[in-house]
C-alpha cells in the first residue's frame, strides 16, 4: 500500500492518511484480517508525527474499519452490510460535494455520471 502524504495540503494529515487506508481497503489492496502498521513504525515511515497516525486510526476504528488490539496493533474489521446510520453518515458526508457540485452548475446526471466514475474507478482496481 503506497500512502502519499501532501504536507501543503489543506486537507490535515491524519484524514489524508484516513482517506488512503480506506481507499486502499476499496481498492482490494488491504483486505479484512490484514494488520496495519503499528503507530510508531507507520508515522516513521511516513515522516509524520505517531499522534497523527494514532488520529487516524481512531477516526478508523471509529468508523467500524478498523480494531485496534492492544499489544497486536490494528486490523482491519470490515463487516459486509450496512446500516441506517451508516446510510446516514454517508449521505451527510456526500451534502457539501454534491452541493458544491450544484453551485458550479453540474446537473443530476453530471452528477451521477461522476459518482458512477468513482465507483467504476474502484471497481476496476478489484477486477
Amino acid at each position: 500500500m503506497m500512502i502519499r502524504i501532501e504536507p501543503d495540503s489543506d486537507i490535515a494529515i491524519y484524514t489524508q492518511l484516513t482517506n488512503q487506508i480506506i481507499e486502499g481497503i476499496a481498492k482490494g489492496d488491504i483486505k479484512p484480517g490484514d494488520s496495519l502498521p503499528s503507530v510508531r513504525a507507520f508515522a516513521a515511515d511516513l515522516g509524520v508525527n505517531m499522534h497523527t497516525v494514532n488520529k487516524s486510526y481512531h477516526e478508523l476504528e471509529k468508523k467500524g474499519i478498523i480494531r485496534i488490539v492492544p499489544k497486536s496493533g490494528a486490523i482491519i474489521n470490515i463487516q459486509n452490510g450496512y446500516d441506517n446510520e451508516l446510510y446516514t453518515r454517508l449521505r451527510e458526508g456526500m451534502k457539501p460535494q454534491i452541493a458544491e457540485a450544484i453551485v458550479f452548475g453540474m446537473s443530476e446526471k453530471d452528477i451521477q455520471n461522476l459518482v458512477k466514475s468513482v465507483v467504476d474507478e474502484f471497481k476496476k482496481s478489484i477486477d
